[in-house]
């Protein structure tokens, strides 16, 4: 187990990468999946705050936002609300869970988080 924000050096270390938010694992895959089909935006997010040495450019990318208190968190999406993607309510009261989306590609699924939601929607769990 490596615990790092530094997707540099996971791309060098690791086969397998967890990318986890506010405690809960939001994408699970192979290191080559997570960088060239990430679907959570975090993971997206993450992936494109990683300085790359050809570009010169000011300020690295951030999220919007704050990350939600650990001992308060939502009963929901905890991303939702620091996604560029439309909130919806269902995703602020429900938890979202991890689907197996490709074949041992896992992604925490809801609207708020995931740009192809439609694409997956029917791999969601019954209720």
């Amino acid at each position: 187990v490596f615990i790092t924000h530094d997707f540099g050096i996971v791309a060098k270390m690791c086969d397998r990468v967890a990318v986890m938010y506010a405690g809960r694992i939001v994408e699970l895959s192979d290191v080559r999946t997570i960088f060239n089909e990430p679907k959570h935006e975090y993971t997206k997010a993450l992936i494109g705050s990683v300085p790359k040495l050809e570009e010169k450019t000011g300020r690295l990318p951030q999220i919007e936002g704050q990350p939600p208190l650990l001992y308060n968190l939502p009963t929901g999406d905890a991303f939702a609300p620091r996604s560029t993607l439309e909130f919806t309510p269902e995703d602020a009261e429900r938890r979202p869970p991890l689907v197996e989306v490709e074949p041992d590609h896992w992604v925490q699924l809801s609207r708020s988080s995931v740009a192809e939601y439609d694409k997956y929607a029917h791999l969601m769990p019954a209720e």
